[in-house]
C-alpha cells in the first residue's frame, strides 16, 4: 500500500519536471544565439591590454581592422581623465545597431564588462563566449 503511494509520489514530481526542464533548455540555448547581427567585435583579453577586431571590415592590404588598447598610465592622464578606466584606444561602436561582440582571452582569464550597457562575459583562454547588444545612446561607456 504506501510502496505504491511512494512511487507516485516520486515518478509524478519526476515526470513533471521533465515537461518543464525541456523547454527550459531549448529556449536557453535559443536566446544565447545570436541572430544576424550587423557588426560583430571580437575582443581578445591579455594581462594589461586588450585587442579588439573589427571582424566585418578589411584594411587596404586585405586583414581586419585591430587596434590595441592599453590603460592610460597614471604620469600621462590629462585634465579630465580617469585613472584606471581610460584608454588610449577607444573601441568604437554605432548607436541603433545590432553588434555582436565574441570574447576571449590569450593568457589568463578575464572579464568584458560595460556595466552601463549591461554588458559582462568571461574571456577564457581558447573558449569563444558571446553577447549581442544594441547601443541606443551615445557616449563614452567604461568598463
Amino acid at each position: 500500500d504506501g510502496t505504491v503511494l511512494e512511487v507516485i509520489w516520486t515518478i509524478f514530481p519526476a515526470v513533471i519536471l521533465v515537461f518543464i526542464a525541456i523547454p527550459s533548455f531549448v529556449l536557453l540555448y535559443l536566446s544565447d544565439d545570436v541572430i544576424n547581427p550587423a557588426m560583430t567585435v571580437k575582443a581578445i583579453g591579455y594581462q594589461w591590454y586588450w585587442v579588439y577586431e573589427y571582424s566585418d571590415f578589411i584594411n587596404s592590404i586585405g586583414d581586419t581592422i585591430q587596434l590595441e588598447s592599453y590603460v592610460v598610465p597614471d604620469d600621462m592622464l590629462e585634465v579630465g581623465q580617469l585613472r584606471l578606466l581610460d584608454v588610449d584606444n577607444n573601441l568604437v561602436v554605432p548607436t541603433d545597431t545590432h553588434i555582436r561582440f565574441i570574447v576571449t582571452s590569450g593568457d589568463t582569464i578575464h572579464n568584458f564588462t560595460v556595466p552601463s550597457l549591461g554588458i559582462k562575459v568571461d574571456a577564457n583562454p581558447g573558449r569563444l563566449n558571446q553577447i549581442s547588444s544594441i547601443i541606443q545612446r551615445e557616449g563614452v561607456f567604461y568598463g
